[in-house]
């Protein structure tokens, strides 16, 4: 099978979904398949993989870590032009949720190809968090969809989608009993995306119902993202089998943006007054900020930022601390340091409790959204710790959670997707 996946951001950037789509390209790989990622072309050194296709792109953002293709005619030919040699073509995977989103659609559509869609990211919360005007972002983000995705018609040029309306529209916007058209939120800016799609698909089960919830697509598949099998077999194989001596030793990992909340968590060490080693890996806009609020107010745990690290030195990491911390509320469609650290054996402080449940176990939850909420329960989790009595995640995560079975999960997605439309 040959699968076209289609990204917003270039693969080898960082970010949580480009993490799990390299994951999926190679076990895809690996079981025969034929991959090909569409993404916009990244404005630094990266590694020469002949199964990227890049698009002509613009940086946008300071450290040119991200970019932009913009969606047209343009792009259109320039696509088309490239993968001419790649043909033919049996399934379009659409892992974005932008401009991503609206190239993948509109190259499914010109060539009649099913769409897989796998939703990574709840709009709304995450433009909330950080657009000034984020209401008058959903309406332009809207009515850009409008315009640049294909319309939705009863066995025409686009796959007839899991939420299309079943007289056939050709309103690309179209309505449905839970999204009427004149909604501009962020739930029927996605609803947009699911009704050109055969399947959609979410990481975790809280997304999943909330997406259908919201009327974004009547049915969602539930499939993890995971992790690199061969990584966690050297990880669970070199792991310590006893903790290693000295204070509880936490670990904070990812983006370093306004909705991973890592200011209010470095606020919250410094309130708790916990002895601890604290280790924050990740980059982003934020790390002066919080290297400053870290040297201003001089917490009693010792904080170090490690910066970004290779994959596998991150999972080492994991597997050496005593509990990883998760800080974003609402944002996260699964959470997966949280599903990673519970692979290894490695509890965590969680603050979202959408994910707390999705774990099912060895979490200390959060009561609220405050510092002081926060901050009681890095205590009560140092003192566990330092008793010799934490939580202990649960044991068949690690399986459940291995990248071959969620490959194996979105195959038979795939295979769905091209019968339906023999």
């Amino acid at each position: 099978m040959h699968v076209v996946m289609f990204a917003d951001q270039h693969l080898e950037s960082l970010g949580g979904a480009q993490v799990s789509m390299r994951l999926q390209k190679r076990f895809l790989e690996r079981a025969g398949h034929v991959v090909t990622v569409v993404a916009p072309r990244l404005h630094r050194p990266a590694s020469d993989d002949p199964a990227y296709l890049d698009l002509p792109s613009i940086a946008i953002t300071p450290d040119r870590e991200y970019a932009l293709t913009w969606p047209g005619s343009r792009t259109d030919r320039f696509l088309d032009a490239e993968m001419g040699a790649r043909l033919p073509v049996d399934v379009v995977h659409v892992q974005a949720d932008f401009w991503g989103a609206f190239i993948g659609h509109r190259f499914a559509a010109r060539h009649g190809l099913p769409v897989v869609h796998t939703m990574h990211n709840r709009v709304d919360v995450g433009i909330e968090a950080t657009a000034p005007f984020p209401g008058l972002v959903l309406r332009a983000l809207n009515a850009w969809a409008r315009r640049a995705l294909p319309a939705v018609r009863q066995g025409g040029g686009s796959s007839h989608g899991v939420g299309a309306d079943p007289r056939g529209s050709t309103d690309p916007g179209g309505s449905s009993p839970n999204v009427p058209a004149s909604r501009v939120d962020g739930w029927a800016f996605l609803h947009r995306l699911a009704r050109l799609s055969r399947a959609v698909t979410a990481p975790s089960g809280h997304f999943a119902r909330r997406l259908e919830r919201h009327g974004v697509a009547p049915s969602v598949d539930v499939i993890w993202n995971g992790i690199d099998d061969d990584v966690l077999d050297a990880a669970l194989a070199f792991g310590a089998s006893t903790r290693r001596p000295g204070r509880p030793r936490f670990v904070w990992l990812g983006r370093m943006s306004p909705e991973k909340r890592l200011l209010p968590f470095l606020e919250a060490v410094v309130a708790s007054g916990i002895d601890a080693d604290v280790e924050i890996i990740g980059g982003g806009a934020q790390l002066k900020a919080a290297q400053r609020l870290v040297e201003r107010r001089r917490p009693g745990a010792r904080v170090t930022f490690a910066g970004r690290l290779p994959y596998a030195e991150t999972l080492a990491r994991l597997a050496d601390a005593d509990a990883v911390v998760q800080t974003s509320i609402g944002f996260e469609t699964q959470g997966m340091t949280v599903f990673e650290a519970a692979s290894l054996g490695t509890p965590a402080v969680v603050t979202d409790p959408d994910i707390a449940a999705e774990l099912g176990g060895g979490t200390w939850t959060v009561a609220d959204a405050t510092v002081a909420a926060l901050a009681e329960t890095l205590r009560r989790a140092a003192a566990d710790i330092a008793a010799g009595s934490p939580v202990r995640p649960e044991s068949s995560i690690a399986e459940r959670f291995r990248q071959s079975s969620r490959t194996a999960a979105m195959v038979a997605v795939y295979e769905r997707a091209v019968a339906a439309g023999r």
